[in-house]
């Protein structure tokens, strides 16, 4: 789909100091108010590879076989698996897709701005409790992208946030790497990532078909949160007449007529027939998914996740734990 209705602009290679100035920022908007609520909770919703066993509860589709407790299983008759203790040591990777897609939405909260700032939160997070965090910037191209290695400390996310930050071309540029294939970001994880990690996939999932199964076979052996970026402009267009839109990604252009109400009603059918077929995708492939949308702002967006989240673990949670003391 053309996704340059509303383009943002690229700013030219940020210098270090960028990359202080909006960690400095997200500290001061978005980390204090979250502070505490990631205290404890951090070890629900970011599970590490324990070795103590914690808890038992159904098997999901994505789980290792290996944890299946056969005794359990067999005197409820529905398959459980052993939840471990987490290690205090979590190890937390960002699979970055920065195709020029992610440029589209208005100054300032454009969807790479969405995952800037939940890259910058996140990982600050993290390592403020002793864990490590590391980063595959993907940029659409036939190559995987630049690998930053999962290490500890507050430099290494002014590392990640200056990397991500000059990851944006510059003014003028031209050359459309092509359509985003996100299968090449994912199948190159699974060679990267060898212990059980979190996995943020942050990307707009505009991408060419079959990325759901590498995303399923992730979820196998790691605990996978798809971030998805998304602009309301991309689901619904207003009445703004004649529009010239050009597809960032092939640099193929269309002129429509916004005007004209059957199209806005083909547009919008259409995206929602994408959006229904992209959540079933996400959904088959058993990770949990947080909507980033550019008219949100984040805080509000992560509160609603942590909640959701800790919700559907405890539930998942509570069959046997009953079994367990009934």
């Amino acid at each position: 789909m053309p996704d340059t209705a509303r383009p943002a602009a690229r700013a030219a290679p940020a210098a270090p100091a960028a990359a202080k100035r909006l960690l400095e920022r997200l500290e001061w908007k978005v980390i204090r108010p979250l502070d505490g609520l990631l205290q404890g909770a951090s070890r629900t919703l970011l599970r590490g590879a324990g070795i103590d066993l914690a808890d038992l509860r159904e098997y999901q589709p994505h789980d290792d076989v290996r944890h299946v407790d056969w005794n359990v299983t067999a005197r409820l008759a529905t398959p459980h698996v052993r939840v471990f203790t987490e290690d205090r040591d979590l190890t937390a990777w960002f699979l970055l897709d920065l195709s020029p897609s992610v440029d589209f939405g208005p100054p300032g909260q454009a969807k790479r701005d969405l995952l800037a700032g939940f890259v910058g939160v996140l990982a600050r997070l993290l390592q403020r409790h002793g864990n490590r965090v590391g980063a595959v910037l993907h940029e659409g191209g036939a190559t995987l992208g630049q690998v930053l290695p999962a290490r500890g400390g507050r430099h290494q996310v002014l590392q990640l946030l200056h990397a991500l930050l000059n990851s944006a071309a510059p003014p003028g540029f031209a050359a459309p790497p092509g359509i985003t294939d996100l299968r090449r970001l994912l199948c190159g994880a699974q060679g990267l990532l060898r212990r059980r990690s979190a996995v943020f996939v942050l990307s707009d999932f505009l991408s060419t078909p079959g990325w759901d199964k590498p995303l399923a076979r992730l979820a196998q052996r790691h605990d996978v949160v798809a971030v998805r970026l998304l602009d309301p402009l991309e689901l619904t267009l207003p009445d703004m007449g004649l529009l010239t839109l050009r597809d960032s990604e092939t640099g193929e252009q269309l002129q429509v007529d916004t005007h004209e109400r059957g199209f806005r009603h083909r547009f919008a059918r259409l995206a929602a027939q994408r959006e229904a077929k992209l959540r079933e995708s996400l959904a088959r492939a058993g990770v949990d998914t947080l909507e980033l949308s550019t008219d949100e702002a984040l805080l509000p967006a992560l509160l609603r996740f942590m909640e959701l989240r800790g919700q559907r673990l405890r539930r998942a949670a509570a069959p046997a734990l009953a079994a367990r003391h009934g």
